[in-house]
């Protein structure tokens, strides 16, 4: 995968013929009138400003107030009877208004000093307010005040940038990702979201400034990254972290994946491929069929511990054996570090997992207890399972990749009639704890446990039926020997 610069020529197209643009929303007129009434200049900038001249839907606004934003927004608030959160610090607000979220900053500078979390913030001009936003594509203002309603500033060929689709910093780039470092990552994701180049000499300055997104919390970092993985190509925005150096700092163990994998397919003749490359196309190939982020997390990490699991294995050649264990004993880690919602955990974990189960179910000799244990194994995760393996199919060979998708629907047609004909959704042990330590008069132990998994053993061994009384049958029969057989071990 390239990455795509352009030098940005200067078109003179519609874009740059825009002098106005067209404010129809009935929330941003009002917040104009009320500037008006106030005496206070007020622009709509960035984001809504660029998706105007790109069509795209705008719900989220953000206003630049030349004076006190805060008192503005508080006015901003009670007019809509809502209330304003207040960031003094930073001397912005946010109001929320229905749908909407509005934010409220002052005209201003603000900078990074060296090594600090915590930028420093002054007053300043309309201009000095757009020089210090990420990139020119979203350093253009409108005003919102009636005399001028609509009339656009764009003092760094925004709107040229735009028809290029170009992605260029207002000012030299080692100045502002130094001031915003995560701006770094923001031109990952706009690249992912949007379909821009990255300009030559702001590609640079991203690899020069890489160490920089250490000043950056975990929070905003994870925010960015999922953001890209959830954009419409994220591989494009993860290569170009990937390549500027930013990878190797925020997902070391994505980073590590780097590198060249050998492998052996049927006609005998050697291939090779990068496993982060690899990777990278298993989330396309599964962006095209879902939007569920945590899927394509999966899919982004299914390989994770190869880098660690790497073995040459003479006649055979190179060999991963356990990374999918490994990877998915490794999530947890990786969950807690880059701060992410730990209730995704156990899906991404189980995925991980088993993401080559199914292939190994292909031989037609397989047994049906290894059917059910998949069945059972895998629960609510099993339709996305198979949406994973299929989009692991990567070998460029069409007679291979058709070979490998009829197997796969040969594997989950068995695998999920045996999961509804044997109940296995949401399985476990028809005879419950409580009726078990009756019985045995047993407490509250591990030998309850092991009972119940020995009768879960049963049933996914195909002894038993998963229903309730031949469950019950058949651990009154086995009781007595099972807690013998429990005590021995345990002693």
């Amino acid at each position: 995968m390239k990455i795509k610069v352009e030098k940005g020529t200067k078109k003179n197209t519609a874009f740059t013929k825009k002098k106005k643009i067209k404010i129809t929303e009935p929330i941003v007129k009002q917040i104009g009138q009320l500037a008006d009434k106030l005496g206070v200049e007020v622009y709509i900038v960035g984001g809504y400003v660029r998706d105007f001249f790109l069509k795209r839907e705008r719900i989220d606004f953000d206003f630049t107030v030349a004076g006190d934003s805060i008192a503005f927004a508080n006015a901003v608030a009670r007019k809509f009877n809502s209330k304003a959160v207040i960031y003094q610090k930073f001397r912005t607000a946010l109001v929320p208004i229905g749908e909407h979220k509005i934010e409220f900053v002052g005209t201003r500078t603000e900078e990074y000093e060296p090594n600090s979390r915590k930028p420093v913030v002054t007053e300043g001009t309309l201009e000095d307010d757009l020089r210090r936003r990420d990139f020119t594509i979203n350093a253009m203002a409108a005003s919102v005040n009636e005399k001028s309603f609509g009339s656009l500033t764009d003092k760094f060929n925004g709107i040229s940038d735009l028809d290029d689709k170009i992605l260029r910093t207002p000012l030299d780039a080692d100045i502002t990702f130094s001031d915003d470092p995560l701006r770094m990552m923001r031109a990952a994701r706009f690249a992912s979201q949007l379909g821009f180049n990255i300009y030559p000499d702001t590609l640079k300055g991203i690899s020069k400034t890489a160490d920089r997104i250490n000043i950056i919390s975990q929070e905003r970092i994870t925010d960015e990254f999922m953001k890209i993985i959830s954009s419409d190509n994220p591989g494009t925005g993860l290569k170009i972290l990937n390549d500027t150096g930013i990878m190797k700092i925020i997902f070391p163990e994505l980073h590590r994946l780097n590198g060249i994998e050998f492998i052996k397919e049927e006609d005998k003749v050697y291939g090779h491929k990068d496993v982060f490359l690899h990777s990278l196309q298993v989330l396309g190939n599964i962006c095209e069929v879902t939007n569920n982020p945590w899927l394509r997390f999966a899919a982004l990490t299914h390989d994770i511990a190869k880098s660690v699991t790497k073995k040459y294995v003479p006649g055979t050649g190179w060999s991963f054996h356990g990374h999918e264990e490994l990877g998915a004993r490794r999530m947890t880690q990786i969950f807690r570090r880059m701060k992410l919602p730990l209730e995704h955990l156990p899906y991404v974990e189980k995925l991980v997992r088993l993401h080559q189960r199914p292939m190994v179910l292909v031989d037609d000799g397989v047994t049906d207890s290894a059917v059910r244990r998949l069945a059972f194994q895998a629960g609510e995760v099993l339709e996305d399972l198979f949406v994973l393996c299929k989009a692991d199919i990567t070998t460029k060979n069409p007679v291979l990749s058709a070979k490998y998708l009829k197997n796969y629907a040969q594997v989950a047609k068995k695998v999920f009639d045996v999961q509804e004909k044997d109940k296995l959704r949401e399985f476990q042990s028809p005879v419950r704890g409580e009726e078990i330590m009756e019985l045995c008069q047993l407490k509250p132990s591990p030998a309850v446990g092991y009972i119940k998994s020995t009768i879960e053993e049963a049933i996914l061994d195909g002894l038993i039926p998963n229903e309730y009384e031949a469950a019950k049958e058949y651990f009154l029969q086995h009781k007595d020997e099972w807690l013998v057989e429990f005590n021995r071990k345990e002693d």
